[in-house]
């Protein structure tokens, strides 16, 4: 028979939750949220995950929203184990991934009189979170009815927004009393807002006069929707799309590498190739080089077009267009002059010239990370999910062809700090196979991702392990300082390797130290398996940050 809390806010909380679909719950383990764990667990609706460690296992709720395009609950007890929620919180904020954190906590006459595991969880979140609620105590009159409204509220903010809500939850001992039964509760009536747009007249007529239109997408899902509309858009070279290989959109005449396009531009360079109108989309964008040429280039307008962010990243916005990029794009193809435009033109002979300097220097190297990266995008097949890591994973990313896979990496704060556990929980949903490719310090540092009993056979992950961040010997300014310095305390060298993780986590493994058996491993890593595989690329001791610069530089001989 099965066991229920007899806490009302939890059945409340419960029902509600179902009743809007939420169903999936992320567990962590703990006394004061027992009766959530109980309740949820018990409930046929509900389908729950327990992972230990709560900084991993929010950020492998992140990763199952950011499969599943909708909002999942994590829970956990009270005091520092809230706060490990923060970093996977940030995260979510800043890319508007729905999370409902559902944070147990003692009696709030408790807080600060220095009760075992009680700190201020009141608004915990309050800086990054699309809202903070707290419920009222069982014992409190007319708590069933204050409970319900906050709850529902939480709930549909979240919908709204997309992105985190935190609810509080103060529960009076005890916490282990259960029922049999649950009550009957009514139908919820449901009001998450819908936003509608009409396009101001004076935008189409500013689309029209402008000769020089840029359009810029930074990090989103994929929307065959929106790959639709900008397709149109270049079919007859009207404008130029630059996009990054976690933008999501394919099109031959879109410009994907960014980098490899505009690095060594002079100040000449940004007033030749410059826009007169900027459209952004998306959120954030990985390329450090175009935010520095487009800051220079001071386009004299800038729309950016998203339902909740509105940033001035390049220091000229002129429009907020508060909608979804295909809402506003269907309603401008209606009204504007698709015509060739010269602009296209010229980019599109710079990216000739660039391409082509590419492919010569793809001759050119010997085994590294950037020969790695080159092989990779060779060989995953079309049916991966791709994540990457931050730092130096996605900038590699950046240079190479990865065609129409899906392509995933948490760029709302750019951390290393979860991208394990995020790759890990977006496979644990995902029926398609997910590969992460990861630094090794990205790798190390969320271990704790790969702690959980969900992760399919058919998860991959590739480890390029150069012995330290070697984004520090790549980017400018740590050269300035002491090698040894730079090395312990900045670029961090070790001689690790994940060969004992894997075998302790259940995943097969295998390293390679050399081109020829990479060539050969790759072959045979997709194939299926009874377990999850890691693939360990040794890059040790080779010139990894002398080659990308070496790239940079044969780039710039035209």
């Amino acid at each position: 028979m099965k066991k229920y809390s007899s806490k009302r806010s939890i059945q409340v909380l419960a029902n509600l939750l179902q009743q809007y679909g939420i169903v999936d719950v992320v567990i962590s383990p703990g006394s004061r949220n027992a009766p959530l764990a109980i309740h949820f667990s018990e409930m046929d609706a509900f389908n729950c995950y327990s992972i230990v460690d709560e900084r991993s296992a929010a950020f492998v709720a992140l990763g199952m929203a950011m499969s599943e395009k909708k909002p999942m609950a994590i829970t956990c007890t009270s005091g520092s184990a809230a706060a490990n929620y923060y970093p996977a919180v940030t995260e979510a904020f800043y890319s508007n991934i729905p999370l409902l954190i559902l944070t147990a906590d003692r009696p709030t006459d408790y807080v600060d009189l220095f009760d075992g595991q009680t700190i201020r969880q009141k608004n915990l979140f309050q800086q990054h979170s699309y809202g903070d609620f707290q419920l009222v105590e069982d014992s409190q009159e007319n708590a069933e009815d204050i409970n319900s409204e906050t709850i529902k509220k939480a709930i549909e903010l979240c919908f709204e927004k997309m992105g985190p809500v935190h609810i509080n939850i103060p529960l009076e001992e005890p916490l282990y009393d259960l029922v049999s039964e649950l009550p009957a509760f009514p139908v919820v009536e449901k009001t998450i807002k819908q936003k509608d747009y009409e396009i101001p007249s004076d935008l189409i007529a500013d689309w029209n006069i402008s000769q020089r239109i840029m359009i810029l997408v930074g990090t989103r899902n994929y929307s065959p929707e929106l790959e639709n509309q900008l397709s149109q858009l270049v079919k007859n070279h009207s404008v130029v799309v630059l996009t990054e290989v976690n933008s999501n959109l394919y099109h031959e005449k879109f410009f994907r590498h960014i980098d490899r396009y505009i690095f060594g531009f002079t100040e000449q360079d940004f007033k030749t190739y410059a826009p007169d109108l900027l459209i952004t989309v998306g959120q954030n964008v990985v390329s450090k080089k175009v935010k520095q040429f487009l800051r220079a280039a001071k386009p004299k307008q800038h729309w950016h077009l998203d339902e909740i962010w509105q940033p001035d990243t390049y220091f000229s916005l002129t429009q907020k267009i508060e909608t979804k990029p295909e809402v506003f794009f269907s309603k401008l193809l209606n009204f504007i002059n698709l015509e060739p435009r010269p602009f296209y033109n010229l980019w599109d002979v710079l990216r000739d010239k660039k391409d082509k300097k590419h492919r010569d220097f793809l001759n050119l190297i010997e085994f590294s990370d950037f020969y790695f990266f080159n092989r990779l995008s060779e060989s995953v097949p079309e049916n991966y999910n791709l994540h990457f890591s931050n730092s130096s994973a996605i900038r590699y990313a950046q240079l190479f062809d990865f065609g129409k896979r899906k392509v995933y990496c948490n760029r709302g704060t750019s951390g290393i700090d979860g991208s394990t556990s995020t790759a890990m929980g977006f496979a644990i949903k995902n029926p398609n196979p997910t590969l992460l490719v990861t630094g090794d310090l990205s790798f190390f540092y969320d271990i704790n991702g790969l702690w959980n009993q969900y992760i399919p056979p058919f998860t991959r992950i590739i480890i390029f392990n150069n012995g330290e961040g070697n984004i520090f010997k790549i980017i400018p300014g740590p050269g300035n300082a002491n090698s040894n310095t730079v090395d312990e305390f900045i670029s961090t060298k070790h001689q690790k390797n994940a060969e004992f993780l894997a075998k302790h986590f259940g995943f097969s493994y295998v390293k390679v130290d050399d081109d020829g058996t990479l060539d050969r491993v790759l072959t045979n890593f997709f194939k299926p398996d009874v377990q999850p595989k890691i693939l360990e690329v040794n890059t040790q001791g080779k010139t990894n940050a002398d080659t990308q610069k070496a790239y940079f530089n044969f780039l710039k001989e035209i």
